[in-house]
């Protein structure tokens, strides 16, 4: 063994490339020279780290919802099935026979009357066309009131879906019916004209809805609210006043005529059937709301106030009644209103209260002064 140290060696490193072939001459030999050159030189590399192990991607699965999932559980009860209306049957039946029977009993009236005489069979003919004509005018007129009833719930729907989605084509619907509905009135040409004036400045649609309210509803609001007083006032003038018997009857013909002066105001005009319609629609919207429910203390309130309602129980229940017609009144007249309450207050149940018992309360305060006034 010497003392010297073994000197470390050069180990050479072959490139991941295929080698080149070494290139040969005319005489199809190999140039040593330029396969010399063309040999790597001799480099340093680092070694590379360990490469991660490439994991394979889970596998996903999708399962598809089944529809009864999607569908409430209302819907998949079938316990509950729609009876056949044999009700409606039985009525439609009836009306086809009275239907027959009047247009047989007809035919044979003109008979017997030309077998009479000619001139009385012509002036029975005249009579049941001239029938005939007004029949039709009822049904078309009671067909058009209905009609303008349903565009009253359809404008506040716009102007509805206008306010709360900022809706443009909502708000231009709106204001087109309002004309439609108000265009023929003389009292509401200057709020139209005031409408027309300031709408073209403004773009929002909901400013737009609250520019309509406020030029066109305030004024029909004042009306309203006079109709709805003086139809509670009326009713417990009739209550307090009309026998027992009649008192329902009346109070009933008392609301129906209120509701139906309502919506002749707002644009609605209804017939019979678009009044009862209107009633029917105004039960429901109270039986959502509550609105007929009374507590004890404004009852002993009402029958309290007043000369007459502590003279009388007659008179309390006339109160009483007389504030049930102003709630189904302001009913009636947020199912007429062709616009919600935006800008404009909406009336409440004590402004009325006050109207229903002042009658009592001016003549107690009057005693009131004439005792407090020295002999």
């Amino acid at each position: 063994m010497t003392d010297d140290p073994r000197k470390p060696k050069a180990f050479r490193l072959e490139p991941d490339t295929p080698a080149r072939q070494p290139e040969t001459g005319a005489t199809g030999k190999a140039d040593p020279q330029k396969a010399r050159a063309s040999k790597p030189r001799a480099s340093k590399t680092k070694p590379k780290g360990r490469q991660p192990r490439a994991l394979a991607a889970p596998e996903i699965r999708f399962e598809e919802p089944s529809d009864d999932t999607l569908l409430p559980a209302v819907a998949r009860d079938h316990t509950i099935a729609k009876r056949f209306r044999w009700g409606a049957v039985l009525l439609s039946g009836a009306l086809g026979l009275a239907g027959l029977w009047a247009g047989l009993a007809a035919t044979q009236l003109i008979e017997d009357l030309f077998a009479r005489s000619p001139t009385l069979g012509w002036v029975g003919s005249g009579l049941l066309a001239l029938m005939l004509v007004a029949a039709f005018a009822i049904i078309v007129r009671e067909l058009f009131g209905l009609w303008r009833l349903k565009r009253l719930g359809t404008t506040q729907a716009d102007a509805t879906r206008a306010i709360s989605a900022d809706d443009a084509k909502a708000a231009q619907a709106t204001l087109t019916d309002l004309h439609a509905i108000y265009d023929a009135r003389p009292d509401m040409r200057w709020g139209l004209a005031q409408l027309k004036e300031h709408s073209q400045a403004i773009m929002d649609p909901a400013d737009r809805v609250k520019l309509a309210e406020r030029d066109l509803m305030k004024p029909l609001d004042e009306e309203a609210n006079r109709i709805i007083a003086r139809a509670a006032r009326r009713v417990s003038v009739v209550t307090a006043f009309a026998p027992a018997a009649l008192d329902i009857a009346l109070v009933g013909a008392q609301n129906l005529r209120m509701m139906r002066e309502l919506a002749t105001l707002y644009g609605g005009r209804p017939g019979t059937l678009g009044t009862m319609r209107l009633a029917k629609m105004v039960a429901g919207h109270l039986a959502v709301t509550g609105g007929l429910a009374l507590s004890d203390g404004v009852i002993s309130a009402v029958i309290g106030k007043g000369l007459l309602g502590r003279l009388s129980a007659r008179f309390g229940e006339g109160a009483v009644n007389g504030i049930l017609t102003a709630r189904i009144g302001l009913a009636a007249m947020e199912l007429c209103r062709p616009l919600p309450f935006l800008t404009q207050p909406r009336p409440g149940l004590s402004d009325f209260m006050r109207e229903v018992v002042r009658f009592g309360g001016d003549a107690e305060q009057g005693n009131q002064d004439k005792s407090d006034k020295p002999n």
